[in-house]
């Protein structure tokens, strides 16, 4: 392993492994790299490929190759080894760990010898159960060895981590969306009432839905995590209250099927969407109904659009709510009858939609820019290259280098 930033004016090389390679987390590392390559940073994202790679290799950073798949199993020590392997390739100075089976692996692999961040997206514990879920709680538990900061997307998750029992060095960055102006950006400067007729229209999934209909949007991947079937039992009721109101399920994933014997006639299961922004436009009203989280990205991107989201009570969801929206569109996780409850009078009452979607916008737009969690981010590595730089004698990273510095407010 080399001295971090060893040159005068050598550029910290941070690599980030990530699995999985789609949906918020991608999004979340995709803009992140895309921030450190503009801010001077060597980014380098490794990955299974898909999504994540090609927004990485888009934003200017490099993409390579790891093979990974979601869940442990038979093929961690190649994983692990593959890991190894990429770090000796790429002689990072800082190390950045997402999800569940990168900050398995890369822990594995990288031992501490690197300065080391794993940041959850929302704990593996949470999504398994008894002894699996006591396994996975030892192993976060033990792995704080090598972990230089956890990094948490919300207080909620931190806390998560503490209840079981992981006694890190933590650090809480929430999320950011895109606010910047963009054709297909959530957030991007119109108004949004004005979107809607044209993005219906311009939504080939929509083509058989009436253009005055109620329409709940639902993104994320077809999965336990994101409940979409409590948002199909929740329908009937919906319905009943908000006569023609239609349902699309944006994402794909291992529930497709049965979700799909679960869904009432109508519903639109729309696949996978390069571009999510053309969706938030085109509903009056955004459901997320997770299980877990540690803070979803999808409400503060259907908020930055001027939507109102109605989310269950999980981890980051208070934290990302503006206050006026918290009474009406926060549900307890798992209760389908609230659920239905808030959806429907959402539906129900079009002028206090365009009122909870303004005051939705407003706040995403002044709390969860993108580009201030970047900068959060970056004096976190600050942080972390110039202790270990101390340590070892070296030039502390960002000091002599490329690195513009950015305050952060």
């Amino acid at each position: 392993m080399r001295a971090p930033c060893s040159g005068p004016g050598a550029r910290p090389t941070v690599l980030h492994l990530a699995q999985p390679v789609d949906g918020g987390v991608a999004r979340v590392v995709a803009d992140l790299v895309e921030a450190q390559v503009r801010d001077g940073y060597r980014a380098v994202v490794a990955c299974p490929g898909g999504g994540l790679a090609e927004a990485a290799s888009a934003a200017g950073a490099e993409a390579l190759r790891w093979q990974a798949v979601r869940e442990p199993g038979a093929c961690l020590a190649a994983e692990v080894f593959a890991a190894a392997r990429l770090v000796r390739r790429v002689r990072p100075d800082l190390v950045h760990l997402h999800s569940a089976k990168a900050g398995l692996a890369g822990r594995l692999a990288v031992r501490g010898k690197v300065p080391t961040v794993f940041q959850p997206h929302a704990w593996s514990f949470e999504a398994v159960r008894g002894s699996a879920a006591e396994a996975a709680r030892a192993w976060e538990r033990y792995a704080v060895r090598w972990t230089d900061r956890v990094l948490c997307v919300s207080e909620s998750e931190r806390r998560t981590g503490l209840r079981a029992g992981v006694r890190a060095s933590w650090a809480v960055v929430h999320n950011g969306v895109r606010i910047a102006p963009g054709a297909d950006a959530p957030g991007d400067g119109a108004d949004p009432a004005s979107r809607r007729p044209a993005r219906r229209a311009g939504l080939a999934a929509l083509r058989d839905v009436p253009p005055e209909a109620p329409l709940v949007v639902c993104v994320g991947r077809l999965c336990e995590q994101k409940g979409q079937e409590l948002l199909l039992a929740a329908w009937p009721r919906i319905a009943a209250r908000a006569p023609g109101a239609r349902l699309a399920l944006v994402g794909d994933g291992p529930y497709r099927r049965r979700l799909a014997r679960l869904a009432p006639y109508g519903t639109v299961f729309a696949g996978d969407a390069q571009h999510v922004g053309p969706w938030y436009e085109a509903a009056d009203v955004v459901v997320l109904p997770s299980r877990w989280e540690g803070m979803a990205l999808m409400p503060l991107e259907a908020m930055a659009c001027g939507r109102p989201v109605v989310v269950t009570d999980v981890g980051g969801a208070r934290e990302s709510l503006p206050p006026r929206l918290r009474e009406p569109c926060l549900v307890p996780a798992g209760d389908v009858d609230a659920l239905a409850t808030a959806v429907a009078r959402l539906l129900e009452d079009p002028l206090l939609c365009a009122e909870l979607g303004a005051a939705a916008r407003r706040h995403v737009r002044a709390e969860f820019d993108v580009r201030r969690a970047a900068a959060r981010v970056a004096l976190l590595y600050g942080e972390l290259l110039a202790a270990r730089s101390a340590r070892t004698g070296g030039s502390a990273a960002g000091h002599r280098t490329g690195v513009r510095r950015v305050a952060v407010r």
